[in-house]
């Protein structure tokens, strides 16, 4: 990946901060089963130090602070200064005192050898400029006692909740071809393909785990579509250019697709995720 496209990845995130923060709350409902497996792969438990890379407005790094508890210790980091600043908040918000925020790339950790008990990215590692990096540096920092585990998504055809809008839009947009191999959230989807990268990485008792669950809140569909075109910075891009009646004609294709994926008018998208992990080899 060159230094152009991570730069233009980095300022896509950059520009989505202030969505992910407005909808964090959602997300984080959204995601918790996904949360709560990692914990489980990782080995998280109470009085550890963990280390959550590429954590957004600061999931699952605040429930892992409850999870570790007082005796225990979380560093959340995040690539985007916008995206550390609204961890910080809610973290404030929320009371916990047990939680240190840092901004820096996945592939530079600013932190000494071995020095984690459990290291974790939830959802976050597709996105990194180069993953390989990124993983070596995260099992440089993992004690050897210790695991790394990383959760990204499965196939996009297992996931309605990413397929009913990219086929509608593109149903109404001209879809340009993606390149497999860049940054989006099905670049490490066929298993064994992120397990590879983490054996390459230098990992031992690498394992995969195939995650069943269901993404679901408290919103309509309407809202569905609100928070789908605001936190993707490739959306975002494609509806800005098309006039106010193509938005409006999206937006009721998608929320149409998306209906059956709403009993009672509460969201509850079936989704599969691949969950890697392992131990520090070196």
């Amino acid at each position: 990946m060159s230094h152009i496209q991570a730069d233009d990845t980095l300022r896509e995130w950059t520009e989505s901060a202030p969505h992910w923060k407005k909808h964090a709350q959602t997300i984080r409902t959204m995601f918790a089963p996904l949360t709560r497996a990692l914990i489980e792969e990782a080995g998280i438990v109470e009085g550890q130090s963990v280390l959550d890379v590429a954590a957004g407005p600061g999931e699952p790094s605040l429930t892992i602070a409850e999870v570790v508890g007082p005796s225990g210790s979380v560093t959340c980091t995040d690539a985007v200064a916008d995206m550390v600043s609204a961890a910080k908040s809610e973290a404030r918000r929320r009371g916990l005192t047990n939680i240190e925020f840092r901004q820096c790339g996945a592939d530079s950790l600013p932190f000494e050898d071995n020095s984690f008990d459990a290291v974790v990215s939830r959802l976050g590692v597709m996105f990194f400029p180069d993953p390989l990096a990124a993983m070596r540096e995260m099992l440089r920092v993992t004690k050897s006692s210790g695991r790394l585990s990383v959760a990204v998504w499965h196939r996009s055809d297992l996931n309605p909740f990413s397929y009913v809008v990219t086929d509608a839009v593109s149903r109404c947009v001209e879809t340009p071809p993606v390149d497999p191999g860049a940054p989006g959230a099905f670049r490490f989807a066929e298993p064994g393909a992120l397990t590879g990268v983490l054996r390459q990485a230098g990992a031992i008792e690498v394992h995969e785990r195939l995650l069943s669950f269901h993404i679901q809140a408290r919103i309509s569909p309407e809202e569905f579509w609100a928070l789908r075109s605001e936190t993707s910075g490739t959306l975002r891009a494609r509806i800005k250019k098309l006039s106010a009646q193509e938005k409006v004609k999206i937006a009721h294709e998608v929320q149409k697709a998306a209906r059956e994926f709403f009993p009672n008018n509460q969201m509850s998208f079936p989704a599969q995720a691949i969950i890697v992990t392992g131990k520090d080899g070196s």
